[in-house]
């Protein structure tokens, strides 16, 4: 017999709130609120990581992007010193998040291609990031790492559109993740944690008592809403086991970088990735570099990274962005190598990408692409239409299945990225 849907015509608002004791939480979306469907995760039994690494300024496009497509093209000048890793990277050109504009405010769109244009909506939504980690980050000490180079701003975003504040102290991300806490902080920790569970039963009585009032469909919802409920005690109880767990030993002193040099900051920060993902304590990692840049270091540079990105096509000023561009690029291809040494680039997903396609226009069409890792067939320029762009969501979508995430779409995506194999 299939299933009879009885609707009792009960409307909540779709804010509706179970509240006790001072306490509040959610409700998931029910037929007598506005009908929504989400789509549940499927084990993977392969681990899969992934790392974005963002420019607040873009890049200077004729320096990134070859004029040839295809598996043949020929390396334009940023590309060059990355020729060992060619196989292992796909260049993507022309492509862009739909109905995003707004120059730098666009950096919240980044990781969630949530439109930003007039008439669409204002609050952001779930950054690929941490979609990724709301499924899979229990598995890891820490569910995901969201880091900036030179301040607190990033391009990760709660589910409820709320931005993640960054770590930008590298001292305190060593220790947070090498660094045994002392035992008066593991016993604040693990408070902080049974808290965190007693409220989830004192919520779960008055959700029993709402079941009641509701239809068989809606009842439904509800018991599924009751397993997430669960699913996330379990994470919190799988949490106070970490409290008392040992961290991994890093084998290696806290990086102490000139904070004057956003190059070697930079380093510092994609090390300490690498550190994170070699002891398997986090999987899904997200670092900003955005454009208050210190240049110290970086020679022939008399000008901030900022003024350098709005060059007018000045030929003084390109060749200094060239110059710190390319430094930076440099620092990701040495990620990149790091990984591919330990083994772990096949099954991480490395993204490198930017708010701008044209920081000196300001224009967020373009967008500068390179993808490496993850256990893709790479070694090619796929080379869209610069003036019709490609949707970049699509390649999202291709990194959420390849974690093992079996969603029909992402933002504004279109399906898989044609190409990506």
């Amino acid at each position: 017999m299939k299933n009879v849907h009885i609707s009792t015509h009960k409307k909540l608002d779709r804010r509706h709130m179970l509240r006790a004791g001072g306490i509040s939480l959610a409700l998931p979306f029910l037929d007598a609120m506005t009908p929504a469907f989400a789509v549940p995760p499927k084990e993977h039994p392969k681990a899969k990581r992934f790392v974005s690494a963002s420019l607040a300024l873009g890049l200077h496009g004729p320096n990134w992007t070859p004029k040839e497509k295809g598996t043949s093209y020929k390396p334009a000048p940023y590309l060059r010193p990355l020729q060992d890793l060619r196989k292992d990277m796909t260049i993507v050109s022309g492509s862009s998040h739909p109905r995003v504009t707004g120059g730098h405010t666009a950096e919240g769109s980044i990781l969630t291609a949530c439109p930003n244009t007039r008439g669409s909506t204002s609050r952001n939504t779930i950054s690929l990031d941490q979609l990724m980690a709301r499924y899979l980050g229990h598995e890891t000490r820490f569910p995901s790492l969201v880091l900036n180079t030179g301040g607190s701003t990033s391009p990760s975003y709660t589910e409820n559109g709320a931005m993640i504040p960054a770590e930008e102290n590298i001292t305190k991300l060593f220790a947070k993740l090498f660094i045994d806490d002392l035992p008066g902080e593991q016993a604040r920790q693990t408070a902080l944690i049974q808290r965190g569970r007693s409220i989830l039963d004192i919520i779960g009585e008055e959700a029993r008592a709402l079941k009641r009032e509701l239809g068989p469909g809606d009842q439904d919802k509800l018991d599924a809403w009751f397993t997430s409920v669960r699913d996330l005690e379990s994470r919190l109880k799988i949490n106070e086991n970490w409290v008392h767990l040992p961290k991994p030993n890093a084998g290696t002193k806290v990086p102490r970088p000139d904070r004057n040099n956003s190059i070697e900051v930079v380093r510092a920060m994609f090390d300490i990735v690498a550190m994170a993902l070699q002891t398997d304590s986090t999987r899904f990692v997200t670092l900003h570099m955005p454009g208050n840049a210190k240049l110290k270091g970086v020679k022939g540079i008399t000008e901030g990274y900022h003024g350098l990105s709005h060059h007018g096509k000045d030929k003084e000023k390109l060749q200094q962005l060239a110059r710190v561009e390319q430094a930076v690029i440099n620092e990701w291809a040495r990620f990149l190598r790091k990984l591919k040494s330990s083994s772990l680039l096949d099954t991480t997903m490395v993204l490198l990408t930017s708010n701008l396609g044209n920081a000196s226009s300001h224009n967020n069409k373009n967008l500068p692409v390179l993808f490496a890792g993850g256990g893709f067939k790479h070694g090619r320029h796929l080379a869209f239409n610069q003036k019709q762009n490609y949707p970049l969501p699509n390649l999202y979508l291709n990194a959420l299945h390849q974690v093992g995430l079996p969603l029909e779409s992402f933002a504004t995506s279109t399906g898989e990225m044609a190409g990506l194999l």
